[in-house]
């Protein structure tokens, strides 16, 4: 395991939901239900198909995700791997460049060009989400391979619930974000 020595880098990669409250929790559901994340090509130049992650470490996306005016488009729940895991499995760090760039990587690296031009107003950068891409269709995962990133107690709870009605344990590690000592609200009603 490498040695971290800074409060900005992280050994883990997360990926979180997206969309309104109710259906970034519905998402999120789904994903540890069928234990698997779907590659998409929203925002892929190429349409490449990807499933994406942040390598922002979860202390900081806490603060992300409680901006004051709700700005970030990510949702409080998400699954967070080992990077060297997901390292294995192909996935690596975008490059973050200039858009007539993209034709110039070859074409097996193509899918981890993402637009960064600060000569528009606003600028194009999405540098903070320190993005990584794993280039494919489906990724499987099981309880082992992961840790549960929820917003709060009652999230959980809300998840364990659902999860009683079959005959196994809830099987699943998990982070509460409340837990780091960062309000986290988005709407969600299931949440403090």
């Amino acid at each position: 395991m490498p040695t971290i020595i800074r409060d900005d880098l992280s050994d883990r990669l997360i990926h979180l939901t997206k969309g309104e409250p109710e259906q970034a929790l519905v998402s999120f559901v789904s994903i540890i239900n069928q234990r698997k994340l779907i590659g998409g090509t929203g925002f892929i130049k190429g349409q490449h198909r990807c499933v994406c992650f942040s390598e922002a470490p979860i202390s900081k996306v806490g603060f992300l995700l409680a901006h004051p005016r709700g700005e970030v488009k990510y949702k409080p729940f998400g699954v967070m791997f080992r990077k060297s895991w997901i390292y294995k499995k192909g996935g690596r760090p975008v490059f973050y460049q200039a858009d007539d760039d993209y034709a110039k990587l070859p074409s097996e690296l193509q899918h981890l060009h993402v637009r960064f031009d600060l000569s528009y107003s606003p600028p194009t950068d999405h540098t903070w989400e320190r993005e990584w891409r794993l280039r494919v269709d489906e990724l499987r995962f099981g309880p082992d391979d992961v840790s549960l990133i929820l917003p709060n107690r009652a999230a959980l709870d809300s998840v364990i619930e659902e999860h009683q009605s079959t005959a196994t344990p809830f099987p699943w590690r998990y982070i509460l974000l409340e837990d780091l000592g960062v309000p986290v609200n988005h709407g969600i009603t299931t949440g403090s």
